[in-house]
């Protein structure tokens, strides 16, 4: 079947921020997939390393305008996740490179989401230290996964000091330079689902008294250091940044958090950044501690591109740029089972259903990963 020039709004290409020209907007969700090559030792380090398979899966996804690359540990302390890549060594840096070759080869943009897991992670992960850090001396309710894939309770972490929560920002810096290096187009800065920024950004995790704490502006400060350190990278055309204001997800959600993160919005609007990344959709768990937090509230702060999130179908999407709410839209599941997902919306063609929950993030090798078919193999 032949394609046709689609009149989707959603298929018309974008330029961030008058730097980066996107061919359309829809956008690979980051989604954690742990494909690193899995070994017998959970602590070998090749488990952390980009591969041959993760660049065909990515490549295979090239024909949206923007890729965002699966939650990449910035430093050791940060990791948590078994399979899941880092970009804090050399081996690292050098591993990315054959997923960035490929996705350009393709004709695709690629950014390289940073990831810090705080209290989310488990100290199996780290046995010398033992070591797991927050905001705030906080343990989340409920459970995480060890180094060995097991269920086991969250545990208590220790509150950084302002030393180490200096320290962090560095590191923030430093895994942007060796995204650089690595050839990612950008970097999206993670401050949501739990994970460390959103541990400072959210008052049920953070009930420090000094700087980063206490005020919505101290609660901000530690993303806008990020930011900032990441900037003396990255042009901020090619910096996006991500909020989870509604999500559950890692036991989060405060009663403040319908103002918190207008105010978030509002503060990050003056780095005229590449986008601001807002999982407003209710797919992904909600905390029902204050009201939702909308990509429509949230554009009355931030007059930057925002990218929205969670649950979105292609007509969802199409309404919500027509109407101005959102410029771009970022697919996760959908994106998962159908590596053509732009060609299939601008030709409507048949979507495969969403991909099997056991797939999401095990290591299954290519099963589930890069073995959906496109629409035109499926005709032949």
């Amino acid at each position: 079947m032949s394609e046709k020039k689609s009149t989707l709004e959603l298929m018309q290409p974008i330029t961030l921020q008058g730097d980066l020209k996107l061919k359309n907007r829809v956008v690979l969700a980051p989604l954690t997939r742990g494909r690193c090559t899995p070994c017998e030792d959970p602590y070998d380090p090749k488990n952390k390393l980009a591969n041959e398979l993760m660049a065909e899966y990515y490549s295979q996804r090239a024909s949206g305008g923007l890729l965002i690359s699966e939650a990449t540990a910035i430093s050791e302390e940060g990791y948590g996740w078994l399979n899941a890549p880092g970009i804090y060594t050399e081996a690292q840096e050098d591993a990315w490179k054959k997923v960035t070759e490929a996705v350009h080869k393709k004709g695709g943009l690629i950014f390289l989401q940073l990831w810090h897991m705080g209290r989310q992670l488990h100290s199996s992960f780290h046995p010398k230290t033992k070591d797991i850090v927050s905001a705030s001396a906080i343990a989340a309710k409920g459970e995480t996964n060890n180094i060995e894939g097991k269920k086991v309770p969250y545990e208590k972490p220790r509150a950084l000091t302002l030393e180490q929560v200096e320290a962090t920002v560095q590191d923030y810096k430093k895994a942007a330079e060796r995204a650089k290096k690595a050839g990612f187009d950008g970097v999206e800065i993670h401050s949501a689902n739990g994970y460390l920024i959103d541990q400072f950004l959210q008052s049920s995790t953070n009930v420090r008294t000094d700087k980063y704490g206490g005020s919505m502006e101290n609660r901000v400060r530690f993303l806008t250091e990020v930011t900032e350190a990441v900037l003396k990278v990255f042009p901020a055309s090619r910096v996006g940044f991500r909020l989870s204001p509604n999500g559950a997800f890692g036991d989060m959600g405060s009663a403040d958090n319908d103002k918190m993160f207008p105010f978030i919005a509002k503060t990050m609007d003056k780095y005229k950044l590449a986008y601001m990344h807002l999982m407003d959709g209710l797919g992904f768990g909600f905390h029902n501690k204050c009201s939702i937090v909308r990509a429509a509230h949230m554009r009355k702060h931030y007059s930057g591109p925002i990218m929205a999130n969670i649950g979105l179908t292609r007509d969802m999407a199409e309404g919500m740029i027509r109407s101005g709410t959102a410029d771009l839209c970022a697919f996760g599941r959908l994106y998962i089972s159908n590596p053509d997902l732009p060609e299939r919306f601008a030709n409507d063609w048949k979507l495969t259903p969403a991909a099997e929950y056991p797939t999401w993030w095990k290591p299954t090798g290519a099963k589930g990963y890069t073995d959906w078919p496109f629409y035109k193999e499926e005709k032949k």
